[in-house]
């Protein structure tokens, strides 16, 4: 499983990578986290608000930092 983190080093974007970390290591998910920050590669996924998080290469939230729960079942959703 590939999650990336999309933002350019907000507080947001910081919670939100922070967040998704903590998820991974305590649910035992076997995944690699990317943090992209580079402007052109954020839009290229069409995010125009950060932080955004990408799971397996489909956009699943942007703008916000999405609940505990929420994040879980998109990463159960994309197993």
């Amino acid at each position: 499983m590939n999650i990336k983190i999309l933002g350019t080093g907000c507080a947001k974007c910081q919670a939100l990578e922070n967040k998704v970390r903590s998820i991974v290591e305590k649910e035992a998910i076997n995944a690699e986290i990317t943090k992209v920050t580079d402007l052109k590669q954020i839009m290229g996924y069409g995010v125009m608000m950060t932080p955004g998080l990408v799971i397996n290469e489909k956009v699943v939230s942007f703008g916000t930092i999405p609940s505990e729960n929420q994040i879980v079942a998109w990463i159960k959703e994309n197993t």
